[in-house]
């Protein structure tokens, strides 16, 4: 395996955790960037990465990115919050292998294997009308955006396979505080998905399809970190010889 030269966007709990898997691998961190030292995007340490691992918040991820392109790095980012409203451009800006960013809303191998139950599940689902879907999803209180990026992703695979469905919907959150924000109501052509923000749980995904006579429920439940940073650095080790805009369905593909 190529030793890498990685550049840290990021360096909370998150990046402390890629940084400790990385080195782990033999890989080697040449510059880790954050709020404190924002200049580093224009050091020689940056623009010698092999490639960049971006973690930060919704409204720095964008800017990120194009920064790290600009410096011609490859990306691996797993900043949720964002894409929706980028995702064409990234694309776009991707295309031909221009640049190279690998996105993902969960880098967990777990959850990739959970995505594909989901989806499988759901195409089963379609033909019980009998039955109606919805999605909880539980994180720690320093988590900005309400769903995570990983049940819009898992409610995206549902509506791809169940007909009766065509969009979801942002449910009730619970706040840190104990208070509840937002409504429980829901079309019939929609999927509710509700929040919790409590402690500091790394991620529980929870779909549930209930009818008059019985309930049938699948759970992911990250059990800490150190899953997510080994995908994230097998994302990066994946990257760094590859073009274009990629996702965990191409690295899942290259191990099976």
């Amino acid at each position: 395996m190529r030793k890498l030269n990685i550049a840290l966007i990021g360096y909370g709990k998150m990046g402390r955790e890629i940084e400790r898997v990385a080195l782990s691998r033999g890989h080697r961190i040449v510059v880790k960037i954050d709020v404190e030292n924002l200049q580093d995007f224009d050091s020689k340490e940056f623009r010698m990465a092999d490639v960049a691992i971006e973690f930060t918040a919704p409204t720095q991820a964008y800017g990120n990115v194009i920064k790290a392109f600009n410096a011609g790095l490859k990306v691996v980012s797993g900043s949720t919050g964002w894409m929706n409203d980028h995702c064409d451009e990234m694309k776009r800006l991707c295309r031909d292998g221009a640049n190279t960013l690998f996105w993902s809303s969960n880098f967990s191998v777990g959850v990739a294997l959970f995505s594909k139950v989901n989806r499988y599940l759901a195409r089963l689902m379609n033909g019980y009308p009998m039955y109606e879907v919805s999605m909880s999803e539980t994180h720690h209180i320093h988590k900005l955006d309400a769903p995570s990026g990983t049940a819009i992703t898992l409610a995206e695979g549902i509506i791809d396979e169940i007909d009766r469905k065509n969009t979801w919907k942002r449910g009730t959150l619970v706040n840190p505080d104990g208070t509840v924000t937002g409504s429980a109501d829901c079309g019939t052509d929609e999927i509710l998905i509700n929040s919790v923000r409590e402690g500091e749980i790394p991620g529980i995904h929870e779909i549930t399809y209930e009818s008059d006579v019985d309930s049938i429920r699948i759970i992911h439940n990250t059990k800490n970190r150190s899953g997510l940073a080994l995908g994230a650095v097998m994302a990066a080790e994946y990257t760094v010889s590859r073009r274009g805009f990629l996702t965990m369905d191409d690295l899942m593909d290259s191990l099976s």
